[in-house]
């Protein structure tokens, strides 16, 4: 059925935002260790090359260096059905079965970054680095109270820039960066048959594709003050894959399929503006806000081989602001500490059990300790704290057909994280 391939392609975008991310809606932010220490409160004023995800311009004037980078993330969640039910044709309401609690869907996970840059000459420098924005698997149970709303998903999107910056004056330095984003998505979604008690059918999906963006900055040295500010453009994803929908019996039988299909989605722009202050030779205060256009992920454009499709989302742009402080204890090591608020774009009412999204509050501590004059190792904490927060999603399968079947999804998810990160940064 028509319906049924659109539902199937639409959750290839919806696994872009699965479960409690570590930065709202599906961004994830850990993308420098030193960052995750003083919770990216000052990362678009930051110097160095570990610091070009937030700002272009970082590079100008950090010499020819390296960074890796390595981050550990553990999430602690658990999902309760509230009271979902099941509509079957003819009006039939019950409960939705399955298991009423879930635990730890949101899967642990390892996210890498790596950047190098290199002066050209007295007054211009090139980078090169690698990222992974966007990162995640959530796996539900197959007997789950949220089965009918995901089952598993898994993203993995690799950003590859490449940076360009200049020193315009002796206090002024700008960059721009062009970015080559690869997406890889796989899921399974379960669909209910007519019989109540009947087992579940299934689809299951995955799509890839390449698809481009750029990013802008500036920062500005102004004594013992540093002010950046950069815009990240959004990305247009395409994912082509195929599509199965299989296990359907009765009259829905005819929506089982094997089949190519596409789903395009929009990852959100971001503007970010950043200081630092240096209030003695060893204390650096930081501060940093970002504005992120949630709101261009407003749809879902599925194109099954039945026809195009819209599916509404109706994300909303939020603001998070972060504060923290950077301590040099002595020429060979730095302290760092910092706390963040990062509020959800997903909207109240609809939010589904793929995306049980909260407002958090990210801690984070962590410090530098130089190994040679060369060689500094980095090391960064955080813990998050997610609000509660609850799923209120509707669904009707095989919709503008006798068989439309609706589930409706209620429940609760509460949790926190816990992020790990070590890092190296070396000058050649």
């Amino acid at each position: 059925m028509k319906t049924s391939l659109a539902l199937a392609l639409a959750s290839t975008a919806a696994v872009a935002v699965p479960g409690l991310a570590h930065a709202a809606g599906f961004y994830l932010q850990e993308q420098s260790v030193r960052g995750v220490g003083r919770a990216f409160s000052g990362e678009a004023a930051s110097r160095g090359v570990d610091a070009v995800w937030w700002n272009p311009a970082a590079i100008t004037r950090s010499g020819r260096e390296a960074y890796l980078g390595a981050h550990g993330i553990f999430v602690d969640a658990e999902v309760e059905d509230t009271g979902s039910t099941i509509t079957y044709p003819g009006g039939v309401t019950l409960p939705s079965g399955g298991e009423p609690r879930g635990f730890n869907p949101i899967k642990d996970g390892v996210a890498p970054n790596f950047a190098v840059a290199t002066p050209v000459g007295d007054r211009f420098a090139l980078g090169l680095s690698v990222a992974a924005p966007f990162n995640f698997e959530t796996d539900y149970r197959r007997q789950s109270w949220a089965r009918y709303d995901a089952l598993t998903s898994r993203l993995t999107i690799a950003d590859l820039q490449l940076t360009g910056a200049m020193r315009v004056t002796d206090w002024l330095d700008v960059g721009v960066g062009a970015s080559a984003q690869y997406a890889d998505a796989k899921l399974s979604t379960a669909y209910p048959n007519l019989a109540p008690g009947a087992p579940d059918g299934v689809s299951q999906l995955g799509g890839d594709g390449w698809d481009w963006g750029w990013t802008a900055g500036a920062q500005a040295h102004l004594g013992r003050l540093t002010v950046g500010a950069s815009y990240r453009s959004k990305v247009e994803h395409k994912l082509d894959g195929r599509v199965f929908v299989g296990g359907l019996a009765g009259p829905i039988a005819a929506a089982n399929l094997d089949a190519p299909g596409s789903a395009s989605f929009s990852t959100p722009w971001i503007a970010t503006v950043g200081a630092r202050f240096a209030v003695t030779d060893r204390l650096t205060l930081n501060a940093q806000m970002q504005r992120f256009g949630w709101s261009e992920f407003d749809e879902i454009d599925v194109d099954p081989p039945a026809g195009p499709q819209v599916l509404p989302q109706n994300y909303e742009n939020t603001t998070s602001g972060a504060v923290g402080l950077d301590y040099a204890v002595n020429d060979r090591l730095t302290l760092r500490t910092g706390v963040q608020y990062d509020p959800t774009p997903t909207p109240d009412g609809e939010r589904t059990a793929r995306v049980p999204d909260g407002d958090r509050w990210l801690f984070g501590v962590g410090a530098t300790a130089a190994l040679t004059d060369r060689v500094q190792l980095d090391a960064g904490f955080a813990y998050i704290a997610f609000e509660e927060s609850e799923v209120n999603h509707d669904t009707t399968f095989y919709a503008g057909t006798p068989a439309a079947t609706t589930t409706r999804l209620r429940g609760t998810v509460n949790g926190d994280g816990y992020v790990m990160s070590l890092g190296l940064r070396t000058r050649f």
